[in-house]
């Protein structure tokens, strides 16, 4: 088992009870809990019926930790809901480039990306499955109005780790979907406080 499990375990753990933490995107709707793990026989089951070799960290995490529930934005999608895309190709205007879903007939033959993470709209958080990326977390929008941004963290245990880090330092990071306690405390969606 590679340790940052274990690491990755105690930290979620701790989470709601850290005072000073950022605010996580619909944390409260996971409640930093981890869904039932998957068996080694179904990532399996995944891999052949898509044709392809999942990420060994994430992976791991899916089998050692747990298949769904906490994670950045509304958390990580179970393994059955996750589906797989492309990057489309920069558009002859410069933009930033999009994604297609991979089973759609107009879908460019290239590397795959697995949609991961919900974060809601037509913004994705995916883990590269195939080429150069493979194994690093991207996040983009599906139809281009944004570019994809690739995370510097090398494998999904350490982008994972990464946002409770952040989190618990009570840092802001929009690519992670974290805001400090300070930008909570003065948003109009915040808690407000009244002088007496």
């Amino acid at each position: 088992m590679d340790s940052r499990i274990a690491r990755i375990r105690t930290k979620l753990a701790k989470m709601p009870y850290q005072v000073h933490r950022s605010h996580s995107v619909c944390g409260e709707r996971h409640q930093f809990r981890i869904g039932p793990r998957i068996s080694p026989s179904e990532a399996d089951a995944f891999e052949n019926e898509h044709h392809l070799v999942l990420p060994s960290a994430y992976r791991a995490f899916l089998i050692e930790l747990g298949g769904s529930g906490a994670g950045p934005f509304y958390g990580l999608l179970p393994l059955d809901k996750c589906r797989l895309f492309t990057m489309n190709r920069k558009p002859a205007g410069g933009g930033p480039r999009g994604f297609t879903h991979a089973a759609r007939s107009d879908a460019i033959h290239g590397d795959l990306f697995l949609h991961i993470i919900e974060m809601g709209c037509s913004d994705l958080c995916l883990i590269a499955v195939t080429g150069p990326l493979a194994g690093r977390v991207v996040t983009g929008n599906a139809d281009g109005f944004w570019p994809p941004n690739v995370s510097s963290a090398p494998d999904f245990l350490s982008w994972y780790e990464r946002w409770l880090n952040h989190m618990r330092a009570g840092k802001d990071n929009t690519a992670l979907g974290l805001s400090s306690p300070g930008i909570v405390a003065n948003a109009p969606w915040g808690p407000r406080t009244t002088a007496p």
